[in-house]
């Protein structure tokens, strides 16, 4: 079934005014890598294919490209476009709702809009009824048709999602999806089906709840969920948290948290880093990278504090730029010189900082196989991460097309081989 295209509802235009995104991988010099969720689908069950979303690339949607290395900028300094468009890179970086400007290093950049998914408010038009009720038969009765399952829900983006739960709990005397799904099926199966009905703002939430309560804290969820994000998404992830829970988030990660690792996660959910639409200014990229290296290599011990404001704190351009300045001038990579200074979950969000803003892509390539390798796959982690990608459809083949120039080898014949049932049926689909 169709869905018309979106057109926004609750006073955002939506989806917001981006470029096209580009057939190979990375986009081209001129761009950063995109964040958001793209754009919605005009056909239900999965994006057109590539050339009649955005035209000009003569080849089918998801065919062979070459991986030709992470984004580069055009010269020594750059600004970074206005408008972005792909998961947890924040150029997505307003508010939520949003806010008029920001000052320091967002320059009074107008604020941007939440992802796709990432306002409540939002819901694609059309008739999802057909898919409703082949759920509904899929769950009722004696025995479950998981296949059905996997067909209906590893297509829509995140508005169609919300409109197939609507049209489910419309047409079916007010049963939940969510409920029903969680009833009628086990295992990681279900875990990944219920990342998929939930959407991606709910899967956040629930996740970070997830991580904190209990015994311990989940550091590489808390991880996942909250770092190289959008100030619009977090903003967006606090409130439907605080609405959902009754207590804060920024409450709840502090109270986990310990020492240092807690300060830097309160400046991540402080949600006030620069936009993208920031300049990247020379003496202040130069002065940036002085002040990690003296906090970082240039004293006896280590300035924590400083390290974690800095990066907390600049837009994935300004990062990318101080990375590339800071190998330049100091013949050391930022990421090797934050591995020999810091250590713990401290040192692991620092880095997934840095390589998010560098190469979202091989950042999320490299994830993928975390979750993998070594001995026993962390299936928890591979699902959430599969279906964090997957919402995304252009940005998904640029993730592949990383691992493959990695690992040498195919991302969807690799979790062939770690998964197996259901689970692997469910991942498949959702990457192919």
């Amino acid at each position: 079934m169709s869905y018309p295209p979106y057109q926004g509802q609750g006073g955002y235009p939506y989806p917001p005014q981006s470029h096209s995104p580009q057939p190979g991988y990375p986009p081209p010099q001129n761009h950063s890598p995109q964040p958001g969720y793209g754009q919605a689908a005009g056909q239900y069950g999965g994006p057109a294919p590539f050339h009649q979303q955005h035209g000009g690339f003569q080849g089918a949607y998801g065919g062979p490209q070459s991986y030709q290395g992470p984004p580069q900028q055009p010269g020594p300094y750059h600004q970074p476009p206005q408008h972005q468009a792909n998961w947890g890179q924040p150029q997505n970086a307003g508010g939520y709702p949003p806010e008029q400007f920001q000052s320091g290093y967002n320059y009074a950049s107008p604020p941007a809009h939440p992802s796709m998914g990432y306002d409540p408010r939002a819901v694609a038009h059309g008739d999802a009824s057909r898919d409703a009720d082949a759920l509904r038969s899929a769950m009722k009765g004696f025995g479950t048709d998981e296949k059905a399952l996997i067909a209906v829900l590893s297509k829509p983006d995140p508005l169609q999602m919300r409109l197939l739960g609507q049209t489910f709990a419309q047409r079916h005397h007010g049963r939940s999806l969510e409920r029903d799904v969680e009833k009628e099926t086990s295992g990681y199966f279900k875990e990944g089906l219920l990342a998929l009905v939930r959407g991606p703002l709910m899967q956040d939430v629930h996740n970070m709840q997830k991580a904190i309560k209990g015994f311990g804290t989940k550091e590489s969820v808390m991880n996942d969920v909250l770092l190289g994000r959008s100030n619009a998404d977090l903003r967006a992830i606090k409130q439907v948290y605080h609405e959902t829970y009754k207590h804060s988030l920024e409450s709840d990660v502090k109270n986990d948290l310990s020492l240092k690792t807690e300060r830097l996660f309160s400046m991540v959910l402080a949600a006030s880093r620069a936009e993208e639409s920031a300049p990247v200014v020379p003496h202040e990229i130069d002065r940036a990278v002085d002040e990690l290296h003296k906090a970082m290599e240039g004293r006896v011990g280590t300035d924590q504090i400083t390290v974690c404001s800095i990066l907390s704190s600049r837009s994935d351009g300004q990062i990318r730029m101080i990375a590339q300045t800071f190998q330049s001038k100091y013949h050391v990579s930022l990421e090797d010189a934050i591995t020999k200074e810091f250590s713990g979950h401290m040192k692991d969000a620092l880095i997934l900082i840095v390589r998010r803003a560098c190469d979202r892509a091989m950042s999320d390539a490299v994830q993928l196989e975390d979750a993998m390798k070594g001995v026993g796959t962390k299936d928890d982690l591979l699902v959430n991460r599969v279906v964090r990608v997957h919402w995304t459809r252009d940005h998904m083949d640029q993730v592949k097309r990383a691992y493959a120039h990695r690992y040498k080898k195919d991302l969807i014949q690799r979790i062939r081989g770690e998964t197996s049932g259901d689970e692997q049926r469910l991942l498949i689909a959702c990457l192919s």
